[in-house]
């Protein structure tokens, strides 16, 4: 009698955990290729990728590609060979990585890119910063601390459309100022010791210089690095990405003033949600901007976690 009763307890807890994974619903893999792991922002976005899809039940195969365009390709094309259910993408160049992106279309593979965009190959939608407001918010910042006039350089890295855009929202700012000027726009490829490198043949060039914004907070760092170094005073600089190293040169009273502050983790979270969206069959738009600010050091001393 005992062992009949034990046979029917196992039975009956072995449905209830058959009907327990029949109520989960399936698990989708999804591919993502990073920019880099080495930047604060990304590991801030990976995060949100990772918290987002732990709540909707996604399996993430997750590779950085480390500014290797031709690495970033291979790695899609892998993602095409396990029959991933989506791909998301943050190019390391938004014509280059065109390829890749046709690569997993021609699977019937969906692609979704986050931050930067892709300028080749069709993506289902595309999730970033709202980096045109964001340059503005940093050109209406450097017209108003230089007064409404001086001369400026752009440290700028001009093969990814999120700096495009922040060029763009910038030069359309400090174009309501007529007594504002830029005077160069150099490459620093987003990276301190090329920008600090571009900003010394800038300053060598421009004895009066007045303002650099920097696309990013390496670009802005290097160019902090090259003004100091130089011991130029009265030089205002405005990055982009309020990362914590910027935000303490920005609190210890540097020439680096004020930072657009974007929200990497929830630019990951958004990505995951429309992805989930995208498989339950809703309408996904092809454009989500994500809202962004601008930090100076009373924002950061009230916000020290930032």
């Amino acid at each position: 009698m005992k062992y009949a009763l034990t046979i029917m307890l196992i039975a009956a807890m072995l449905a209830l955990s058959c009907g327990r994974k029949a109520e989960q619903p399936g698990t989708r893999t999804i591919g993502v290729a990073l920019l880099t792991r080495g930047h604060i922002f990304y590991k801030d976005l990976e995060e949100g990728f990772r918290d987002q899809a732990k709540a909707d039940h996604f399996e993430l195969v997750i590779t950085s590609a480390e500014f290797d365009l031709g690495k970033q390709i291979g790695q899609i094309e892998d993602f095409v060979a396990r029959k991933v259910d989506a791909v998301i993408v943050c190019p390391v160049d938004s014509k280059g990585i065109g390829p890749g992106v046709r690569k997993a279309n021609e699977a019937g593979i969906p692609v979704f890119t986050a931050d930067i965009a892709a300028q080749e190959g069709t993506v289902v939608s595309h999730i970033a910063s709202d980096n045109v407001a964001g340059g503005r918010l940093a050109g209406e910042y450097m017209a108003t601390a230089l007064g409404g006039r001086g001369r400026i350089a752009i440290i700028n890295d001009p093969v990814a459309t999120s700096v495009l855009d922040r060029v763009q929202g910038f030069r359309e700012a400090i174009a309501r100022h007529p007594g504002l000027t830029v005077v160069a726009d150099v490459n620093g490829e987003a990276v301190r010791d090329k920008s600090l490198q571009a900003t010394t043949d800038v300053l060598q060039g421009n004895p009066r210089l007045d303002g650099i914004f920097g696309i990013n907070d390496a670009s802005a760092l290097g160019a902090l690095d090259a003004v100091q170094q130089f011991k130029r005073t009265g030089i205002v600089i405005v990055g982009y990405d309020a990362t914590g190293p910027a935000a303490d040169a920005i609190t210890r009273g540097t020439a680096l003033k004020a930072d657009v502050i974007q929200y990497p983790k929830k630019i990951g979270t958004t990505t995951i949600d429309m992805i989930s969206d995208y498989f339950a069959g809703k309408k996904v738009p092809p454009v989500v901007p994500i809202e962004v600010g601008i930090a100076d050091s009373a924002f950061f001393i009230a916000n020290p976690a930032q």
